[in-house]
Parts: structure tokens; sequence; C-alpha cells
């Protein structure tokens, strides 16, 4: 592939990025203005939660199903039916109508990520995928940051049906531009799917998110809402790791955890997962309930913890050529761990300033490890399997924050019922989020140590890329 058209295709994806990490955010602004609309405040939470719910499901399943058919084909699948249910979300006549159609639009959006990243791993060897990953995080934040705003004044300005429309007319301009950028998949014969794993894998997930949405807000997971679904859950993933070991073709490849980087990749992936979404649910929180302060200032406090992540998520990509993955890995939890320090030292008296001093901290332990990760599990992994690979480092730490959420919140509602203030319960908050923290870190220390170019696999940097024959650009 020559540089122009490699070029064009960087641009297709970190467009789809945005798009997909806007979309995240860009109803929590609106959302008043919908339900004022459309009715459905009792459900209106779904809105948020269905779209979560489809999204991370599917994230490993679009980055195998890439592995097997093509990246340009399952990227243009999921961009379109992301697109199909952005247009028939903002055309919602009521309430359940736009909560199934964003059920569709996460559906679509699980593959823009993975498989965004994926491709930037199919594009250029280790030093060039190094800066670019560290870019596409950076554009990933800041469509995070810009969301909630860009839904705000869509819906004061405009209407907020245009929250989901405006992802309309630039993502039919990327699938262009990815179509002509990307070479054609060529495959000569239809690999088996396996249908048994794909069933089990949603049912178990499913199952597993549904649980912790409830024990989220119950002050015991011992009730029917929480221990039915979690109970399915442990079945369904028993039953698919059964079935994973036996397929002829995986949807998980349970072999890659056998790689040192890809097990260490998830485990501090899920702990820096169940950190980062506490920090990002409970911190507002607390300045508004406990400091006094409004809700949009409130709001405004997360501003430097993306920042510190966006700055150190490019500075990481290239210190990584230098110093290697694990202390990047390792300086980033302790800069989390300290972090969560800071926050339970956190008392009525905590200025704006200070708490956002405090979340720039945890901002940039996100930046110094979750980039380094991604391109050391990209780089220890054959090509053949870097879709389900990258895939399954955003997917563990998506689920880590669900866990992470739950598990902070019940701790919150016990505190709260057993008439103890704001400012006690949410410390109890910070104190799990800390005892994660300095897990992390000891988790940390397994991640490889050695020089980045050490440990890559012998075919990265080969230019064999899966579903389309694309040379490697150093």
């Amino acid at each position: 592939m020559d540089d122009a058209r490699r070029r064009r295709a960087l641009f297709g994806v970190m467009l789809t990025i945005f798009l997909g990490a806007m979309e995240s955010t860009v109803v929590a602004t609106a959302m008043p203005t919908v339900v004022e609309s459309l009715g459905g405040l009792a459900i209106y939470s779904w809105v948020f939660s269905g779209f979560l719910l489809t999204s991370t499901v599917t994230m490993p399943l679009w980055g195998r199903l890439s592995d097997l058919f093509g990246r340009r084909r399952m990227y243009l699948t999921g961009l379109l039916v992301f697109l199909i249910g952005s247009a028939l979300s903002g055309a919602a006549a009521d309430m359940p109508q736009l909560i199934a159609f964003r059920m569709l639009q996460g559906l679509g959006a699980g593959s823009l990520i993975t498989l965004g990243m994926t491709v930037i791993g199919d594009l250029y060897g280790l030093e060039r995928r190094a800066k670019m990953q560290g870019y596409i995080s950076g554009v990933w934040g800041l469509a995070s940051l810009v969301g909630p705003l860009i839904g705000g004044v869509l819906s004061d300005h405009a209407s907020w049906r245009w929250a989901f429309y405006i992802n309309v007319p630039f993502g039919l301009l990327a699938m262009a531009v990815i179509a002509g950028a990307l070479e054609r998949d060529t495959r000569r014969a239809r690999p088996p799917i396996d249908y048994g794993g794909l069933v089990l894998f949603t049912v178990a997930i499913t199952s597993l998110l549904l649980g912790l949405a409830d024990a989220s807000r119950a002050v015991s997971w011992m009730v029917p809402g929480v221990v039915i679904p979690l109970a399915v859950s442990a079945v369904g993933l028993a039953a698919f790791l059964f079935v994973e070991r036996r397929a002829a073709e995986p949807i998980v490849p349970l072999r890659l955890f056998r790689s040192r980087m890809v097990s260490a990749a998830a485990v501090t992936g899920f702990l820096a997962g169940m950190a980062m979404f506490g920090a990002i649910s409970f911190v507002p929180l607390f300045v508004q309930a406990v400091s006094g302060t409004s809700a949009t200032r409130a709001g405004f406090v997360l501003t430097p913890f993306v920042l510190g992540w966006v700055a150190l998520s490019i500075a990481s990509a290239r210190l990584v050529l230098r110093v290697g993955y694990r202390v990047l890995v390792v300086a980033g939890m302790v800069c989390l761990t300290a972090a969560f320090a800071l926050f339970m030292r956190w008392s009525a008296a905590l200025t704006q300033g200070e708490a956002m001093r405090d979340v720039l901290l945890a901002g940039v332990g996100m930046g110094l490890s979750m980039v380094p990760t991604l391109i050391g599990v990209q780089s220890a992994v054959a090509r053949a399997d870097m879709g389900a690979a990258t895939s399954m480092t955003q997917f563990f730490r998506t689920i880590g924050g669900a866990v992470g959420i739950s598990l902070m919140g019940t701790v919150m509602a016990r505190r709260l019922q057993a008439d103890l203030p704001m400012v006690t319960a949410l410390h109890g908050v910070f104190e799990v989020g800390m005892v994660v923290c300095v897990i992390a870190v000891i988790a940390a220390f397994f991640v490889p140590g050695g020089g980045a170019r050490e440990l890559a696999h012998a075919d990265v940097g080969s230019g064999a890329a899966v579903g389309g024959r694309m040379r490697d650009a150093r």
C-alpha cells in the first residue's frame, strides 16, 4: 500500500473512532430534552445501558470475525450498522424505539474502536504503529470530552435528534475513504463459524452486564435480580470455555492467553478499568454532593483527567520504544494508586482546583498504561490473531469498568443505608479503588520486561496483513 492510501485509511479510522467515542457520551446532555420530547422517564437509563451492553458484548466478536473474513469487510459492515442505528435513533417516535435503535447503534459501535486500532496494527510496523496508536487514543479521549458539549449545543440550538443524525454524513464520508483506501479482502474458502461459542458468549456476557447493572444499585448482591443473571453468566462462561477448546475457529482463541503479554494486559486492563470507571462515575458525585458544586462545574472537574490521558497516551506511545512496556505500565498504575490515595483524603473543604489536580494524576496513570499494553499485545501475536487480541484488550477494560462501578456502588449504598454521611460513603468507594490499584501495581510487574522490539512476534511487521496484502510501513 502506498503512503497516500495509508494516510487516507488513517483519516478514515480516526474519523470513525471519533464518532464511536463521541456517541458514547453525546447523549448525556441531550437526555433531558429527549425525555421532554418522548417521555419514558422510567426507562430512559436504558438509552445508555442498551448501547453499552451491545457494544461491549460484540467487541471480541467483531475482532475475531475480522481475523476470519478480513478487516475491510467487517469494518465497513460494522460502520454501516452503526450509521443505520444512528439514523433510526434520530427518527425514534418513543422511548422504547430509541432504546432499541440505540442497541442497534451499539452493535455497530463495538466494531469501530477495536477494528480501527486493529487496522492501524495492520498498516504500520512497530515504530510507526506506536506513534499512531498514541494519536488514536488521543482522538478517543478528545471525542469523549467534547461529546457532552456537542450534545448540549445540538439540543439547545437545533434538535436532540441531531445528536444521532450528525453521525450519518461523517460516517458515510469515512465509509467512502476506508472502502477506497483498504485493499479488498481475499479469501479462497469460507472459514467455519463457531456458532455455539457465539451464542454462549453473548448469553454469558449479557447476563453478566445485566446482573452487574442491578448490583450497582443494590445494598446486597444476594437478591434475585443479581444472583440469577450472575449464575446464568457463570454457567454460560463455563460452557463457553468448554466449547472454545474444541472449536476449529473459536470466537475467542484461548491460545492467545498463553502469551504472557496478552495475559498481563488482560489482568491490568481489567483492574485499570475498575479504577478508571470508578473515578469517572464517583468523582463528580463527590464534588457535587459533598463540596456543593454545581452539576456543570462537577462535570468540568474531569477535564484534566481526559487531557492527562490524551497527553500521556501520545507520550507513552513514543517512550515505549525506548524503555519497553513494563516500566510504563508500572508507572501508570503507581500514578493511578497515588490518585486514589489523594481521593481518600477529600473532604467538604475540597476546592475545584484540588480536585482537578488529583484527577489529572489519574489521567496520567491511564495514559501511561493503556497504549503500551495495546501496542504490546499487537506486537506479541501473529497477524492472523491481531483482531481477536486487540478487541479482547478493549473488552477486559470495559468489563472491569462494569464490575468496578457495581462493586463501588454497592459499597456506597450500604454505607448510606447505615445512615453514614455521604462523604464517608464515598470514602468507602475510593478505598475500594485504592485496593484495586494496589493489586494492579502488582499485576503490572508481570508485563514482560525487555525492549519492545525484542518482544515482537516474528511475523509482525512482515507485511502479511489479514484479509489484504498490505506492505508494512516502518
